[in-house]
């Protein structure tokens, strides 16, 4: 398998993953959804803001994840990872948890103190994320299920309290997501 740092000219391959995949474990409504989450994703590709990784497999992609920067007053770098797809013939192989902790790595290098994610506790935790509370870090936006967010520090430092709700980039102020 390859790892790599994909840009905007990635961004029909990483739809079609995208929409084929919460397509077929989600329904059509939820692939749509996601599919054109992941388009405005990746047409906006900055490798700051907007950070996309992908796992080849002879020259195929079958994994893809975004980062994407929380904005705080306090001088502190968060990243949110979402959303994560693995298509359907590479799934409950390791290849999901393998390209997060490439990224995690890919973030530490970039000096990010912080990821924090909003899914499945019982996913997330297989790479290191734990439950995390509001009043440690807020969500951009009100969560419709509080125990899907969850963090963990990047580096020697705990996770510290930020009192200020994030501004998160703007494909992801909608209240849908959350």
């Amino acid at each position: 398998m390859i790892y790599k740092v994909l840009d905007k000219r990635n961004q029909s391959e990483v739809t079609d993953l995208f929409r084929s995949v919460f397509t077929a474990s989600e329904g059509e409504k939820e692939g749509k959804l996601i599919g054109n989450l992941a388009s405005e994703l990746s047409s906006n590709i900055d490798n700051q803001e907007i950070i996309c990784l992908g796992t080849y497999e002879n020259e195929i992609l079958i994994a893809v994840i975004f980062f994407t920067r929380l904005r705080f007053n306090e001088s502190i770098r968060v990243y949110m990872l979402a959303p994560v797809a693995v298509s359907i013939d590479h799934q409950r192989k390791g290849v999901g948890q393998a390209l997060i902790n490439y990224g995690l790595n890919e973030l530490k290098n970039r000096a990010v103190n912080v990821a924090v994610t909003y899914g499945d506790p019982a996913f997330y935790s297989k790479v290191g994320f734990e439950a995390l509370s509001e009043n440690v870090i807020q969500a951009p936006l009100e969560l419709s299920i509080p125990v899907g967010w969850q963090g963990q520090s990047l580096s020697e430092e705990p996770i510290p309290v930020i009192k200020e709700r994030p501004i998160c980039v703007s494909e992801f102020n909608d209240p849908v997501y959350w």
